[in-house]
C-alpha cells in the first residue's frame, strides 16, 4: 500500500480490493498500537467491506512492524483525566471486534509478531488467524490497573474460560504462538513468514471462490449466542473507564515515559 510521510509518522488505516479480498491494513509507530482515531476508522473500513459487493472476504494485518499490534495507545490513554472520555476510548475496541463479529464476510488475520492486550483481542475476534512463530501474546492489563474486560468475550469464545485465566491473570507472562494455536486464538502457525504469507494468500483465494452466502451462513454459526454483543461490550468498556480512573492506574500512566512496557 503507498504510504505517505504523514501517515508513517502519524499511524493510518488503509483498504484495498484484491480479486474479492478487502485487505485492511493498519499501522502505527509506537508498536501498531490503536489510538482511538485509528480504531474508529478500522471499524468503518470493516463495516464498507462488509456491505461491499465486490468483497467475499476481508483479510486483516499490520504493516511491518515488530509486533502485530500492541493493543491501547498508552499516550492518549495517559491524557484522558475522566471517566466518561475513559469509556469512550475503550468504546473503541468494542466497536472493531462488534464490527468483526457482524461483518457479512468471514475475517482472515495476519499476525505476523507479538500481541499484547487489544491486538489478542483481534486475532481472537477474526474467524481464523494464521500467525508466525515468534507471535507471542500478553494481556497487561490487570498490570495497570484496569483488566481485559473488552476483549474477554472474544478470547473466552475462541479458547474458554481456564485459559482466559491463565493469560488474564499472570499479566507478566508472554505465552509463545504454540500455546496461543493450542488455545485456539491461532489457527495455524509457521515457522517463516514465507509459509505464513503462502497460507495467507491460498486461503483467503479459496475464500474469495466461495459462495458468498455459504461464507455468511458458516460465519453466522461461529458466532450463535453473541447477539448481545452490543450492550454486553458496552458494559466491559464502562467497567474498564472507571477503573481508568483509579489511583493504580493513574500512576501507571504517569510513569509510562520512564518504563519500558514490553
Amino acid at each position: 500500500m503507498i504510504v505517505n510521510e504523514q501517515e508513517t509518522q502519524n499511524g493510518y488505516v488503509k483498504s484495498e480490493v484484491h480479486n474479492h479480498v478487502a485487505i485492511i491494513e493498519f499501522y502505527h509507530p509506537k508498536g501498531n498500537s490503536l489510538p482511538a482515531r485509528l480504531l474508529e476508522k478500522l471499524s468503518q473500513e470493516i463495516d464498507h467491506a462488509s456491505h461491499d459487493e465486490h468483497v467475499n472476504v476481508v483479510l486483516l494485518r499490520s504493516a511491518e512492524h515488530d509486533v502485530f499490534c500492541s493493543g491501547v495507545s498508552f499516550n492518549e490513554l495517559a491524557e484522558i483525566t475522566n471517566e466518561h472520555d475513559a469509556t469512550h476510548f475503550f468504546m473503541g475496541f468494542a466497536n472493531v471486534i462488534n464490527s468483526m463479529r457482524k461483518c457479512y464476510k468471514l475475517i482472515v488475520a495476519r499476525v505476523h509478531g507479538k500481541c499484547v492486550g487489544g491486538g489478542v483481542g483481534l486475532a481472537a475476534a477474526a474467524d481464523y488467524a494464521i500467525a508466525v512463530e515468534g507471535a507471542e501474546v500478553k494481556l497487561s492489563e490487570l498490570t495497570m490497573g484496569i483488566g481485559p474486560y473488552v476483549i474477554a468475550p472474544a478470547l473466552i469464545r475462541k479458547m474458554g474460560l481456564s485459559a482466559f485465566s491463565q493469560i488474564a491473570i499472570d499479566s507478566h507472562l508472554w505465552r509463545n504462538g504454540d500455546w496461543a494455536r493450542r488455545k485456539g486464538i491461532f489457527a495455524e502457525l509457521h515457522p517463516t513468514k514465507e509459509s505464513m504469507d503462502e497460507s495467507v494468500e491460498r486461503l483467503t483465494h479459496s475464500l474469495a471462490k466461495n459462495s458468498l452466502e455459504a461464507n455468511y451462513e458458516l460465519k453466522k454459526l461461529l458466532w450463535q449466542g453473541t447477539e448481545n454483543w452490543d450492550e454486553l461490550l458496552a458494559q466491559k468498556a464502562a467497567i474498564t473507564g472507571r477503573l481508568l480512573m483509579h489511583k493504580q492506574a493513574r500512576e501507571f500512566l504517569s510513569e509510562y515515559n520512564k518504563k519500558v512496557i514490553f
